[in-house]
């Protein structure tokens, strides 16, 4: 005989064709919208991990892993500090960095810029995102590249000049300004707001050239080979750098400076987890109410099974049997399918824009044309868990409910 006898009885109502059409019926709504929740789940949280993917991709191309700067007025030794860096296991390469703040003046407008220096790192990951333009000219410190927003605010393309005011403090605290044309020779579009609309680069000598030194604007950029790696590596770049320079260096990463975008990111994500996973709460009370319909559908089985010796604990585990069959299954359902439909969302996307001409993101409107999807296997066992532990509690309820079900009153009037 199968053993144990809950597990039995509860797979066998599970899989029995009832004549109760309408259990059956909410059986498998139950089992669907289980199925359902936990795959827009998936496809949810992979496709916002694509999103923070991409962002972090052109968020570093514009600015490097970590950053050692001056904590006060006095200038450090950058040989000595840069040599220091480079001892640090972990760097793949340590440059130079330098930026100011400027005002770009273009007849009639003048906006404020962040101008920054491009070594040879940054120069590489900009190529990726120029629209217009090239970066030689820049290299040779004979232009500056802007971002697609502020050459559209000032009304400037690619051979158009640009004037630079750049302000400082002369020796005797007398607040002063100096100018310097440059000849625009390249666009990007890193698809951030914040970015394409405040920055612009040049090469290191023109910075030097204008004063980016004594401005105290300077430091040393530091590229590692992964970028996920930056807040353990800056972390023992400051322990290194305070024993040696005490309140001199200020070291920062990519992390802490945008920290607001994914702190954003991580904020909608679980906002998104909790709303969807109320799909998976409703399939659950769907669950709920057929288990409850079953109980009193089976009083007399119920009867019959107390009268032979099977005790409450007993019958309460046959329906939290039957009722954790329909959820997990309906769980693992989900599973396959979020994680087939995460897989392909780019190509199900294309399907329907040839079929039915729906278009997610307009090559017109938006930079990333193409829905970016990153399946992350922790997502995957953090929903299914969810999940499981949801249509699991659903199962309770019914199951007290039997558990305390009379046999004499149940048979009384059969």
């Amino acid at each position: 005989m199968f053993h144990p006898l809950p597990l039995f009885v509860g797979l066998r109502y599970a899989r029995a064709r009832t004549h109760r059409y309408f259990v059956s019926f909410i059986t498998w709504v139950s089992l669907a919208g289980v199925c359902v929740g936990v795959a827009a789940l998936i496809v949810i949280l992979s496709v916002m991990n694509g999103f923070e993917s991409e962002l972090r991709t052109r968020l570093l191309a514009l600015s490097a892993p970590v950053r050692v700067t001056a904590a006060g007025t006095q200038r450090p030794d950058w040989a000595e500090v840069r040599q220091q860096v480079a001892a640090v296991g972990g760097s793949r390469a340590v440059e130079r960095y330098a930026e100011l703040q400027v005002l770009a003046v273009h007849q009639p407008e003048t906006l404020p810029l962040m101008l920054r220096a491009a070594g040879s790192d940054t120069a590489a990951e900009l190529q990726t995102l120029l629209v217009e333009g090239e970066l030689a000219p820049m290299q040779r410190g004979e232009g500056i590249i802007l971002g697609k927003l502020v050459a559209e605010q000032l009304g400037v393309t690619v051979g158009d000049q640009v004037t630079l005011l750049i302000p400082r403090v002369t020796s005797g605290g007398v607040p002063d300004y100096s100018l310097r044309e440059f000849g625009v020779v390249g666009m990007f579009e890193a698809g951030i707001q914040d970015h394409d609309g405040t920055l612009a680069y040049a090469s290191l000598d023109a910075l030097d050239a204008l004063g980016a030194a004594r401005s105290g604007a300077e430091g040393l950029a530091v590229q590692l080979p992964d970028s996920l790696a930056a807040p353990a590596f800056a972390q023992r770049l400051r322990l290194l750098l305070d024993a040696r320079w005490p309140g001199q260096l200020t070291v920062t990463d990519w992390t802490q400076e945008h920290a607001s975008y994914f702190r954003a990111i991580r904020i909608e994500k679980t906002m998104m987890a909790l709303i969807l996973l109320l799909i998976v709460a409703v399939a659950s009370f769907n669950i709920v109410a057929m288990l409850v319909m079953v109980v009193n559908d089976k009083r007399t089985d119920i009867a019959i099974l107390r009268t032979l010796g099977a005790s409450p604990r007993a019958l309460a585990a046959v329906f939290i049997s039957q009722g954790l069959v329909i959820g997990w299954l309906g769980v693992l359902a989900g599973v396959g399918l979020g994680v087939l439909i995460a897989h392909n969302v780019g190509a199900i996307l294309q399907l329907l824009d040839r079929v039915a001409g729906l278009r997610v993101f307009d090559a017109d409107v938006y930079y990333i044309t193409q829905v970016p999807s990153e399946l992350h296997g922790a997502d995957v066992l953090l929903v299914a868990g969810c999940a499981l532990l949801v249509t699991a509690l659903a199962t309770i309820y019914p199951a007290m409910r039997a558990a305390a079900t009379s046999p004499a009153e149940a048979l009384r009037y059969e």
